[in-house]
């Protein structure tokens, strides 16, 4: 992953494995990283080949490798990377040794289990992330009592504000399908409460053109060049 100098630090960031460029920005701007031992906050700033990049103090330097992964998330295991009440981090899960330059690329929440990209590569999980992307993301729910599809109709319709999905499928009585475009913070769990039902299962089956198939909870595997170039494509960005 060869990197141009000079370079805007965000991006600098993003092909350090910091997160994607998005998140790079929020990195900066609470004061986390410093150039030179000299705190910087404005997103505009450049680094050149020379400079002293530091997270949190800790070096950074951009890999010579990306990498792109799938995640069958078990319940139980958080994405985020840093929280000092948490101990089953997601991440943890992918068996490499550069596997401290990896971010999620989008979040499951702690009780949800499926599919999770991991990368070190902030350009391309910025495609995904982009809300302008609209990338589909297919979840299976599992619900405490029978679905009725005139709920799941207000929500498809927007009656449910600030909520609104893509489609669904009622697979059987307490189970749906659910494809959204955004997948805010427990969006769908906040969509099941808010029409009354209590959630017994969430997984997340497909993002974009990747399924999760037969992956086994816990498992990991190398994205295909196929996999990885659709949502390059898919983003304007072909390569």
């Amino acid at each position: 992953m060869k990197t141009e100098y000079p370079v805007r630090l965000q991006v600098f960031l993003a092909k350090c494995g910091a997160g994607s460029r998005r998140s790079c920005e929020e990195l900066i701007r609470s004061g986390r990283v410093t150039i030179n031992s000299r705190r910087v906050t404005e997103l505009g700033t450049k680094v050149g080949q020379d400079d002293v990049v530091c997270l949190d103090y800790v070096p950074m330097e951009p890999s010579r490798h990306t990498y792109y992964f799938a995640l069958n998330k078990p319940r139980g295991y958080v994405c985020t990377n840093h929280d000092p009440n948490e101990t089953a981090y997601a991440r943890n899960l992918i068996d490499i040794e550069d596997r401290n330059l990896l971010f999620n690329v989008g979040r499951l929440d702690k009780d949800s289990q499926g599919l999770v990209f991991f990368t070190n590569d902030g350009d391309w999980a910025n495609l995904i992330a982009h809300p302008s992307s609209q990338t589909e993301k297919e979840y299976i729910v599992r619900t405490d009592r029978d679905i009725a599809k005139r709920d799941m109709d207000r929500v498809w319709r927007g009656e449910v504000r600030p909520y609104k999905i893509k489609s669904y499928d009622i697979i059987d009585k307490r189970e749906v399908r659910i494809i959204l475009t955004e997948g805010k913070n427990r969006e769908l769990r906040r969509i099941m409460e808010a029409l009354g039902y209590g959630v017994k299962r969430l997984t997340r089956v497909r993002i974009g053109s990747v399924r999760l198939d037969d992956l086994p909870c816990g498992m990991y595997r190398k994205l295909t060049a196929h996999e990885i170039r659709s949502f390059r494509l898919m983003g304007g960005n072909a390569k």
